[in-house]
């Protein structure tokens, strides 16, 4: 079947088929509706403003990676600063620190301290003056030197503050305690760029020495005429970081006591029996302080206190015997004996007690013995009190403390008695309270050690932590109630 109708003539069919193909052509389209219009209109303001929304924050977080990044590279440059003992460079730290608070970023008051016949040994101090500076000050201490290192020891060179790909930034230093001198200075940048003005004073202090009992430093200062000027009320100084979630936080030192024990005996040949040689008599006084030793581990075991709640004895050296080419001389019996202790007394122990203990029973004159104590600071402070800040309400700097710490999402653990030593207890001993804090938490407790390192997050997240502490701090008027 054909696909036209009969009796139509195919010529005029296909002419007819031409001329409606080229009029379907030549037509143009009919416009859109005006709905389809504001429909295309309405796509493309979308897609601008999707656009524009994705550049905005593009450009903000590239903003805030450069500003991390220059907080971490500046904390990477003190780093490098080998300021490790015996040589400590202190000269090359305080000019970096100088040129860093006399930024226009910063612009702190500067000042530069000499404690020293040969001013070998700078101390400085950095000044943000408050609306208000009758009130109590606050100041944030840290100190400029590091204990040696041993370079074959460490995955990376202990002064080259190496930024591994997982983000450890390795170097002497990074948590003892060069990471917060260069927080303090970062979260004050930030107060500063966000104009935050405080209404107490606001001092920053690095002092020398700290690492070798800070005769030189923070002792020098806290005596000083300069330090007594600036009428501080508390104070925060170093801590130590944390393996869990929590910031730890330390109320006091436990204090050092350098213990030795001499011993006298008749020389005598090596074959031959004598009653209190010397070292016998020292023998035995080493098991008396290994029994007294003993007993407070006993009360660490058993769950009663903490490991640096209790009186804490080590023995460090033995020194006996008569010298010679190969070593001793081994058929003679010495008449001087000597052992020396390491000892460390929290605030709540009873100095008296262990006094009267070394001289009765671990050195008795009975026994021809003597002894020395070296105690490097005392344990009470100007008033008679235990050398310790409280962490109760009774003292409202701690309110305030606890109260920036958990603004900021941090959590605080238990406080506690600091194992060993730092400067907070020169302060502590005026009487003025001073809480020891470093904000490193889920952070190996890596100071003195080899591979000492901190996350570069955890280094950051300390920025923000410190500007939290010091606006609540430095805001805060209560002053009848400050001691």
């Amino acid at each position: 079947m054909n696909g036209h109708s009969v009796g139509e003539d195919p010529d005029t069919l296909a002419l007819t088929l031409s001329v409606q193909t080229v009029l379907l052509v030549s037509t143009p389209p009919p416009p859109p509706p005006p709905a389809m219009k504001n429909l295309h209109y309405s796509l493309l303001s979308l897609f601008l403003f999707l656009f524009l929304l994705f550049s905005i924050q593009t450009q903000t977080q590239t903003q805030e990676q450069e500003q991390q990044d220059t907080a971490i590279t500046r904390f990477q440059r003190y780093l490098q600063i080998n300021t490790a003992h015996p040589n400590p460079d202190y000269s090359s730290a305080i000019s970096f620190l100088k040129t860093q608070a006399e930024a226009p970023n910063l612009n702190l008051q500067v000042q530069t301290l000499h404690f020293t016949p040969n001013k070998d040994k700078p101390i400085l101090l950095l000044t943000w003056l408050g609306s208000n500076p009758s009130l109590p000050s606050l100041l944030f201490n840290s100190h400029l030197d590091s204990v040696p290192a041993e370079p074959s020891k460490w995955s990376h060179p202990p002064f080259s503050a190496v930024r591994s790909s997982d983000g450890h930034i390795y170097a002497r230093g990074a948590q003892d305690d060069k990471c917060i001198a260069i927080q303090y200075l970062e979260a004050i940048r930030n107060l500063k760029a966000n104009h935050f003005s405080p209404i107490r004073t606001i001092h920053v202090s690095y002092v020398p020495d700290e690492e070798i009992g800070g005769p030189d430093g923070a002792a020098k200062f806290v005596a000083s005429k300069e330090f007594e000027d600036l009428n501080v009320g508390f104070v925060l100084d170093e801590g130590q970081a944390s393996p869990g979630d929590e910031f730890r936080v330390f109320y006091a030192d436990r204090t050092p006591w350098n213990v030795i024990i001499k011993s006298k005996g008749a020389p005598g040949h090596g074959s031959r029996l004598y009653d209190n040689s010397a070292m016998e008599n020292l023998m035995k006084s080493i098991e008396v302080v290994s029994r007294f030793r003993e007993s407070q581990f006993d009360v660490v075991k058993a769950g009663k206190a903490a490991f640096s709640e209790v009186i804490s004895v080590n023995p460090v050296y033995v020194k006996a015997g008569i010298p010679s080419p190969t070593g001793f001389v081994m058929n003679m019996q010495p008449s001087e004996a000597e052992a020396g202790f390491n000892v460390r007394l929290p605030p709540t122990a009873d100095p008296d007690f262990l006094r009267r203990r070394i001289a009765e029973e671990w050195a008795p004159e009975t026994r021809n013995m003597t002894y020395q104590i070296k105690e490097n600071g005392p344990i009470r402070d100007c008033k008679g009190r235990p050398l310790l800040t409280p962490t109760n309400n009774s003292n409202p700097w701690w309110s305030v403390f606890q109260q920036a710490i958990t603004a900021v999402g941090g959590k605080l653990a238990k406080p506690e008695i600091l194992a060993s030593t730092t400067d907070a207890r020169f302060i502590r001993q005026l009487g003025i309270p001073a809480l020891g804090f470093s904000p490193m938490a889920n952070t190996p407790v890596l100071l003195h050690e080899h591979d000492e390192f901190l996350k570069d997050t955890v280094y950051l997240k300390g920025i923000e932590v410190y500007e939290s502490i010091i606006s609540s701090l430095s805001s805060f008027e209560d002053n009848d109630h400050v001691d």
